[in-house]
């Protein structure tokens, strides 16, 4: 069985490559898409039941098998595989025939239904599977609903058939990002990381920032959103570089909690920090029907202004708290560093030359990249260590393990997706949203945010943004908001779920690194994170923030939205040059938010950000002669 489940690994990563290249169609096997998708599930859900096993849901697949395979899921390995390989054979007839539903197309629809909920349950936990089985009821009594939330009912045989057999469902364009895509980009992480290139951007971290004080937070900080381009995957960043640099904060004076709550700060930062961000960004894309690059540079500047706040907040902690730099003697150096892995940089000018100069699908761009970093680590060896054909089947083998949940992930979403267009249930609840927000904007923000918020204790980013961009996007445009402004703000406050509590997933996994306590590393991590609560509202009333319009406003935009960053972190933090009392901090908080107002947002933005401008001048002069009056004595 161990034998089995490499070869399906190894052969899932080879044919997601084979799809995403398109080699299959260059070799003359002309399918629709659904039925590639189909056969992409037909290798991924037996490598789930015989890898993953049942245990219980909410640990999902976290861990692989240790024991023997036990009969059931071999049986379910089976059942999954020929399902998928029907589906991949008999969708170009039995889509056609949704209204007909013959009876093999309804028993495979059924059989498919369940085992991807399953592999769902092993893989993400039962908060997803709810979410679905909800959606798949609304459906189900969609002409049941009260007043304005009326719909359509669908049979429950109907939808069945549908969710599995039609385009728009489970094989539609949510799985399509999935395999295509995100698990291409996946794979890269997985060149880099067996070749070395995760040692090397730590190394990088370490000689850049080592040498200042909070060196090790800082090394966190720029270490975690380097490995955030590769991976996306916010625990994959904490387990990979927290283990290295959790240790190193506690060790210089960084108490437990405040360690912990900075990784998983800066581990959260790569879904949103481009080239390569998490899968919710892609599903953005053809959600918005724009290349990928326009997502990821309408990205940069909020990206920019969380991790400016992270790195002021932890500067400002170890001023407070004394804490010095590390011991130069225990840093790499620069010179060495950028001698041993100068070339794992290649791939990356690679792949942001092919996005935004050759306009490369993303799949394509990924593609390159992998090529290049394969390429590179064949002829340049890392620290005397040179890849060869057993790393490459480690990564390939790894790659499709880790992506697994990823599958299960686009088959629910598509499924979700598939019973809300379908009962006509997304429509009217858009149109009761705007009824609730009775016309104001700021009203409809503040709901969606609240519904983020809640949907991101039990479900993942992915599954949270798909389910608010289905629901709640078409309102927000409806009501003003540009298309790309409404599903970056869906996308931001669908990341929070990493580090609020109660779930914070990701400051949980950070502070079991650091022996922290968990709700108090979760509360933590808000506050360090506070530019994600902050910065999606104001984007939302001026595109300067995603790069939209002309240069000067951005720029002017720009700037003052970094000198507000560092006026409310050190209102957060209760300290600047020194000590802030509770007054000087409200008022370095107000002189903030006035300074990151962009100018044209409103009717009066731009008396605000003058305001700001003034106040930030006083308050300069007199941290300066504070500073200056015990230096004099």
């Amino acid at each position: 069985m161990r034998v089995l489940v490499n070869v399906l690994a190894v052969a899932l990563t080879l044919a997601v490559i084979a799809v995403a290249s398109d080699a299959v169609r260059t070799a003359g096997l002309s399918l629709y898409t659904e039925q590639y998708l189909a056969g992409l599930l037909a290798i991924a859900l037996p490598l789930l039941f015989l890898y993953v096993p049942a245990g219980r849901g909410d640990e999902g697949g976290a861990r692989g098998r240790k024991g023997p395979v036990p009969w059931y899921d071999v049986l379910l390995a089976i059942a999954g595989c020929a399902a998928a390989a029907y589906v991949a054979v008999r969708f170009p007839k039995l889509s056609e025939l949704v209204a007909r539903r013959p009876l093999d197309g309804e028993i495979t629809a059924a059989v498919l239904a369940l085992l991807i909920l399953e592999g769902l349950r092993r893989t993400t936990g039962m908060a997803l599977v709810y979410t679905t089985l909800f959606f798949f009821g609304l459906a189900l009594i969609g002409g049941s609903l009260p007043g304005e939330f009326a719909a359509r009912s669908i049979p429950i045989d109907r939808l069945t058939y549908y969710v599995i057999w039609d385009s728009t469902a489970s094989l539609g364009v949510a799985l399509k990002i999935v395999t295509t895509v995100v698990v291409i980009y996946t794979i890269f992480g997985h060149v880099l990381f067996q070749s070395g290139g995760s040692t090397f951007f730590t190394d990088v971290s370490m000689a850049l920032m080592g040498r200042y004080r909070g060196g090790p937070a800082k090394i966190a900080i720029l270490g975690s959103s380097l490995f955030g381009t590769i991976s996306g995957n916010v625990v994959s960043n904490v387990m990979t570089v927290g283990v290295v640099t959790i240790p190193l904060m506690k060790r210089v004076g960084y108490r437990p909690h405040v360690a912990a709550a900075v990784e998983a700060c800066a581990s959260t930062g790569g879904q949103i920090m481009p080239p390569v961000m998490g899968i919710a960004a892609f599903i953005m894309a053809e959600f918005l029907q724009v290349p990928y690059w326009q997502v990821a540079l309408a990205a940069l500047i909020p990206a920019v202004l969380y991790y400016a706040a992270l790195f002021i907040q932890v500067d400002l902690e170890a001023a407070r708290s004394q804490i010095k730099a590390m011991d130069p003697a225990a840093l790499p150096r620069l010179g060495a560093v950028l001698k041993a892995g100068w070339y794992f940089t290649i791939p990356f000018v690679v792949l942001i030359y092919a996005l935004f100069s050759l306009n490369y699908e993303p799949e394509n761009a990924g593609l390159l990249a992998i090529a290049t970093a394969l390429a590179l680590a064949v002829v340049f060896p890392f620290r005397g260590r040179r890849i060869g054909i057993r790393d490459l089947y480690r990564m390939c083998r790894d790659s499709a393990i880790s992506a697994l949940d990823l599958f299960m992930l686009g088959a629910a979403a598509g499924i979700m997706i598939g019973t809300l267009n379908y009962s006509g249930i997304g429509f009217t609840l858009s149109l009761v949203l705007i009824s609730v927000a009775a016309g104001s904007l700021i009203a409809l923000l503040a709901l969606c945010a609240f519904t983020n918020i809640i949907l991101g204790l039990g479900l993942p980013t992915v599954g949270v943004y798909i389910v608010l961009a289905t629901l709640v996007a078409p309102t927000m445009i409806k009501m003003g908001i540009t298309p790309m402004a409404a599903h970056m703000f869906i996308m931001y406050y669908g990341c929070l779920s990493m580090i609020t509590p109660p779930v914070a997933i990701a400051s949980y996994v950070a502070a079991n690194v650091a022996g922290a306590d968990q709700n108090r590393t979760g509360w933590t991590s808000m506050s360090f994170g506070w530019t994600i609560y902050v910065v999606p509202f104001l984007f939302v009333y001026s595109d300067t923030l995603l790069m939209k319009g002309d240069p000067l406003p951005i720029a002017v935009d720009f700037v003052t939205a970094v000198a507000g960053v560092w006026f409310v972190s050190a209102a957060i933090m209760g300290y600047a040059i020194d000590r802030l009392s509770p007054g000087a901090r409200a008022v370095f908080g107000i002189t903030g938010l006035c300074l990151m107002m962009p100018v044209n947002a409103f009717a009066g933005a731009d008396l605000l950000n003058i305001a700001g401008v003034s106040l930030a001048l006083v308050l300069f002069v007199r941290e300066r002669l504070r500073r200056r009056r015990p230096a004099a004595a």
